[in-house]
């Protein structure tokens, strides 16, 4: 089992944790989900720190939340055959890889990701959260892993 590089695009299995149990004291994801790493720069400790926004299969309460992902992209990652939505509007930050990367469920492989966004596809998820942001409607989740 090897950790994968941390790139742009990559979709991960991780511990994700919503900004709304953040601010209720909970420092642990209660699921681990996909989420897409939409960052990861060199701090100045040396470490890298990542950023991610979580897939979900729960339909945003407002579109401008979310970037709905095809159904042949999903496939080509092997997730499940239900809808799912990239949230824009909140993500985790913590340096890699951290304690609450997870392996894929069922992989004898114990692989941690599940393949990279296109190109196309990630424009369009940074020009959604770009937005969001503008609107002063992002809620970072800073882990202390």
């Amino acid at each position: 089992m090897t950790l994968p590089n941390p790139e742009v695009g990559l979709v991960i299995h991780y511990a994700y944790l919503w900004a709304n149990e953040h601010a209720r004291g909970a420092e642990e994801g209660v699921k681990n989900r996909p989420c897409a790493i939409v960052a990861a720069t060199r701090s100045v400790e040396g470490n890298i720190v990542v950023t991610v926004f979580p897939i979900t299969h729960s339909p945003p309460s407002d579109l401008r939340d979310a970037v709905e992902m095809p159904a042949p992209l999903k496939r080509h990652l092997e997730l499940d055959d239900d809808r799912s939505w990239v949230v824009v509007t909140e993500f985790n930050r913590f340096v890699w890889p951290g304690v609450d990367l997870r392996p894929r469920p069922g992989d004898a492989a114990r692989r941690y990701s599940y393949g990279v966004l296109p190109g196309k596809f990630m424009t369009r998820v940074i020009e959604v959260f770009d937005a969001a942001r503008r609107a002063r409607r992002v809620a970072p989740v800073v882990r202390a892993d």
